[in-house]
């Protein structure tokens, strides 16, 4: 997609840094967003059938509304233990090259041709990272898979939790 530019007014005075001034702390980057996709639909991705189900219930929606589809594929962060002085946990980022292959699959992949749609890749909690890329694309609802199996009764299902925190409407597809 081509890009923005915006035209700066020539009456507008342009703000210089003083050099006196003692340096301040940076504000946190906000991640800019394509303004084709705001208000479109957002649906976790890892590859698993259940996210594949939310993937084709996620497509017909955004078909429907007319809107764009923001995949999001959350990659790994595991807890290390420190064991030291019982300090809290620390998180590492484990290189996760599935999004690539999820990227190419999906560039591949026909059914995708009816809605425009990006990839997003994100690292952390899934719940969390999902409702944040909803909030940065004014989505109008987050579609998830449901998680079956031993680890989503003992931890809690990804579905459960972000419908209990979202701040959008969260579809659950079985």
């Amino acid at each position: 997609m081509a890009g923005h530019e915006f035209s700066e007014p020539a009456n507008r005075k342009r703000q210089v840094a003083d050099p006196s001034a003692t340096p301040q702390a940076a504000e946190e980057p906000r991640h800019s967003c394509d303004p084709a996709f705001r208000h479109g639909v957002v649906v976790g991705f890892d590859g698993s059938t259940s996210s594949e189900r939310a993937l084709a219930y996620a497509i017909g929606m955004a078909h429907r509304s007319g809107s764009g589809l923001i995949i999001v594929h959350v990659a790994n962060r595991l807890p290390t233990t420190v064991w030291a002085g019982c300090e809290p946990p620390v998180f590492v980022d484990v290189p996760d090259h599935r999004t690539e292959v999820l990227g190419l699959e999906l560039a591949c992949a026909e059914y995708l041709s009816e809605v425009p749609w990006i990839l997003v890749e994100r690292g952390g909690d899934i719940c969390h990272e999902l409702e944040e890329v909803g909030r940065e694309y004014s989505a109008d609802a987050i579609v998830v898979g449901s998680t079956h199996g031993i680890v989503g009764r003992i931890f809690g299902s990804v579905a459960g939790r972000l419908a209990r925190r979202a701040q959008r409407p969260v579809v659950v597809i079985p």
